[in-house]
């Protein structure tokens, strides 16, 4: 109000002398438009330099970054240290956090900060949607979208509206909107994403490593058609906005060949969705006559694919090799490691990273926070690989993607790492942190979870080069 007051001090002499030409009105909104430009440019707003969206009160740095490292100008604050293994993440509107754990005091922990310093003050947590596991709620997808907060476990989608009056958590049972799936215990969860026409993108994982006759035998060949492919290993679309839904009578089998999808989403920008594959494993065990150790422990790629309806991906029947380039046609079907056969007919990839590194979180950045040429890309988290022995194991980071050209790069760099804590590692037990999940807050900070015991980042760019 004092600012308004000055303002209006200094129109009135000036009105007089334009009152022909202005009003006393419309000078004030012009001043008053020019004043709010010029404070904004001066308080962290949208500059070219930097592309900052944040003032400095909100660039919040912890010394070390929270124990990892990030390209320069970037910098990594501590949410919360220790909330129990860390699923996926989704943050509301007013920045309430909300995230998938696997852990006895519940299936979703909410965070919120009431201080200022983006570090969580209060946690509480609410679900129990998902029969016990080994002691804990197995549980994994989790979003906040169209005024609900959804989640998924390994049997259905569901979702609560979002809490009002300021509460943090919503009351009572969720409303279940997708249900039927096939009981599994072999890549059972169901991953989310929508897109802007309304629809909800469910993965459904194969139950198995390759379709093999006898699962994971040495020699065993592969059934062929893989029966897996009617109702697995593939992402199905459904409305999300009906309640109530199965899969088999009221999804639509979007894509299928895709063996296990834990991180996916939607990409307004060329209208299409992409996912993140698990290539298969055992390549040396199950078939040592046909591949080294060495090929055990970089084939096959892990998979960024741009999904359209009706796509193919191959699986079981053909994996990407990226030495060669190529999809070639896997052992159970006859393959040598080179021949190619039916796999020229399926779905390449965009980007294709080094075997076994479980990206477990795609994620497009919409923000303008970040510099310009990290908006419309994707980052992509990996939760680290176990079957690469006796080889070092490898991933453990998140990686950013370009979207060049008005696509995704093939051409991919290292985000933020240091998260296993070690260099070199023989088992995912030993790593201190393992990336899991991604989210964008509503300013355009980047959050990432831990699915060792909890930790979450607030990664944001502080413009120091």
């Amino acid at each position: 109000m004092k600012t308004k007051n000055k303002i209006e001090s200094f129109l009135q002499p000036v009105g007089k002398g334009v009152s022909a030409i202005f009003s006393k009105a419309a000078l004030f909104s012009t001043v008053f438009s020019l004043l709010a430009v010029l404070l904004i440019a001066g308080c962290g707003g949208t500059s070219d330099e930097n592309n900052q969206t944040l003032s400095s009160a909100d660039i919040v740095c912890d010394p070390d970054n929270g124990g990892i490292t990030l390209p320069d100008g970037f910098c990594a604050s501590l949410v919360v240290d220790s909330i129990g293994p860390a699923r996926h993440i989704a943050i509301a509107p007013n920045g309430d956090i909300y995230v998938k754990t696997r852990t006895e005091q519940g299936g979703i922990a909410a965070l919120r900060d009431t201080t200022g310093d983006y570090k969580a003050d209060i946690i509480e947590h609410f679900s129990d949607m998902t029969p016990m596991r080994n002691g804990i709620l197995w549980e994994t997808g989790m979003a906040v979208h169209n005024g609900y907060i959804w989640a998924s476990n390994t049997e259905a989608v569901y979702r609560w509206p979002m809490p009002d009056n300021g509460a943090l958590v919503p009351d009572g049972d969720p409303e279940i909107v997708v249900s039927g799936f096939p009981e599994q215990q072999s890549h059972d969860s169901k991953s989310i994403t929508f897109d802007d026409s309304g629809y909800l993108y469910v993965n459904v994982g194969a139950p198995s490593n390759a379709c093999q006759q006898q699962p994971r035998t040495p020699g065993s060949l592969g059934e062929d058609p893989c029966s897996q492919l009617e109702r697995q290993a593939g992402i199905w679309r459904f409305s999300a906005n009906t309640l109530g839904q199965t899969q088999q009578d009221d999804g639509t089998h979007y894509a299928t060949g895709i063996r296990n999808v834990v991180g996916l989403d939607w990409n307004s920008s060329d209208n299409a969705l992409y996912v993140a594959q698990h290539g298969r494993d055992q390549l040396n065990q199950l078939w040592p006559d046909l591949y080294t150790q060495e090929d055990n422990a970089e084939l096959p790629a892990e998979e960024i694919f741009r999904i359209t309806e009706g796509a193919n991906a191959g699986w079981p029947y053909c994996y990407y090799d990226q030495r060669l380039g190529q999809k070639v046609l896997a052992p159970e079907y006859g393959g040598d490691g080179v021949e190619v056969g039916r796999c020229s007919e399926y779905l390449d990839p965009v980007t294709a990273f080094p075997g076994h590194w479980a990206p477990n979180a795609l994620l497009f950045y919409t923000g303008e926070h970040f510099p310009v040429r990290y908006q419309g890309g994707a980052f992509v988290a990996f939760h680290g690989s176990w079957n690469r022995a006796p080889l070092p194991q490898q991933g453990y980071k998140v990686s950013f993607i370009p979207f060049d050209d008005g696509g995704l790069s093939s051409d991919y760099e290292t985000f933020a790492d240091g998260f296993a804590g070690t260099d070199s590692i023989s088992g995912p037990g030993e790593a201190e942190h393992r990336p899991m999940g991604l989210a964008m807050a509503p300013d355009g900070a980047l959050y990432i979870s831990d699915s060792k015991i909890g930790r979450i980042w607030r990664v944001v760019y502080s413009g120091d080069n």
